[in-house]
């Protein structure tokens, strides 16, 4: 266990931010009674960490910004909740990947020097376990870059965690990009392939294995940059997504928010942003080539996650399979006796789903 519960951290994830980012998210914005002292302690932080930027990005641009990759990146897409976070640590053990870790998600800017230091005291800090549901946290576990691009570019969805009235306003910005500016736009481009280049050097990695639920709404621009990518979306049941998604950005955003925002409100948007990412996703799927999109339901994958493991790389053309395998097996061994949170679904549970994502529902053949 960590010395820090996740839940009273003096400090937000900003502290890793360089100060251009950090400026470019809070410049304007209101920060509410309570959440002053968090707000000055991250700024303090954040601009005395941000002075050694340069030697990051001098090393980058020395050993990898001319540096050519794998054009092939695969990415896991899905509404939070959706079992992402299992099926980017089981591919994860196969070791031609590159991905991005934890302790690169919180200091994207001190990864190329000065890492052992600092990823030792983030380690002694941090909780073992996330408080939502369990899962291991480590420093050298793969993790969602969106928290990373959030300390690296101030147009990230994840400013919502710090700033969550603004929560449908970065929907639509920076979740599915519908209102982005070419500007917006370009800036995601050239951070994502700068954070993909140091991810693929930070893990010895050959091919890139992105798990980000925002990379959803952006298969666009996604395409436009890899026009070849591998994408493999899941599905889970809207009734339990709904109440995990509840729970877990409730739960989590305490640490984060600089403002406040009531459970009624955060539930109202939850729904909202759903039926957004759901219907971006559809459009935009059509873009992708054949052969490189799989769509699997969760609840078959956890019941036979090795056999749809092998249909995943066969399915998109990975190699490597085979030589991955033992190692495969043997985390899924061991996560056998993995107790998951059980759901119950309260009557205006089902009455919000039923509502509000009956589209879902209906798709994907989901009943109580």
């Amino acid at each position: 266990m960590g010395v820090l519960e996740f839940q009273k951290l003096p400090v937000n994830t900003l502290v890793g931010a360089d100060w251009k980012t950090f400026q470019g998210i809070t410049k304007g914005q209101k920060i509410e009674k309570g959440y002053k002292t968090k707000y000055c302690l991250t700024k303090g932080i954040c601009w005395l960490l941000s002075s050694l930027k340069p030697l990051q990005d001098h090393r980058y641009n020395k050993r990898l910004k001319e540096q050519s990759i794998n054009m092939e990146p695969v990415f896991i897409l899905g509404h939070w909740r959706s079992g992402t976070t299992f099926v980017h640590n089981v591919l994860a053990h196969d070791k031609h990947f590159g991905y991005t870790t934890t302790y690169q998600t919180v200091f994207p800017h001190m990864i190329m020097w000065g890492q052992p230091m600092f990823k030792k005291t983030m380690a002694w800090l941090m909780p073992d376990k996330r408080p939502t549901d369990n899962m291991e946290l480590n420093v050298d576990l793969p993790q969602e870059e969106e928290f990373a691009l959030s300390n690296m570019m101030p147009c990230s969805y994840y400013d919502f965690w710090f700033l969550p009235k603004n929560m449908l306003e970065y929907c639509d910005r920076f979740l599915t990009m519908k209102t982005a500016t070419p500007e917006e736009r370009q800036i995601f481009k050239d951070t994502f392939l700068k954070l993909i280049k140091i991810s693929l050097w930070n893990t010895k990695g050959e091919q890139f294995l992105s798990k980000n639920p925002p990379h959803t709404g952006k298969i666009k621009e996604i395409l436009e940059m890899f026009p070849n990518a591998k994408f493999i979306y899941l599905i889970r049941n809207p009734y339990t997504v709904f109440e995990s998604t509840r729970s877990f950005f409730n739960n989590t955003i305490i640490p984060l928010q600089l403002q406040k925002i009531s459970p009624e409100e955060m539930e109202k948007n939850i729904l909202e942003v759903y039926s957004r990412l759901y219907h971006t996703y559809e459009e935009e799927k059509k873009l992708i080539p054949e052969g490189n999109l799989i769509e699997i339901k969760f609840e078959d994958f956890e019941a036979n996650a090795l056999e749809i493991t092998e249909k995943i790389y066969k399915t998109l053309s990975i190699p490597g399979f085979e030589q991955a395998r033992p190692a495969i097996t043997a985390y899924l061994d061991k996560k056998k006796n993995y107790k998951k949170n059980a759901y119950k679904y309260e009557p205006r549970t089902v009455e919000l789903v039923e509502k509000h994502w009956d589209f879902a529902l209906k798709q994907w053949n989901y009943k109580l």
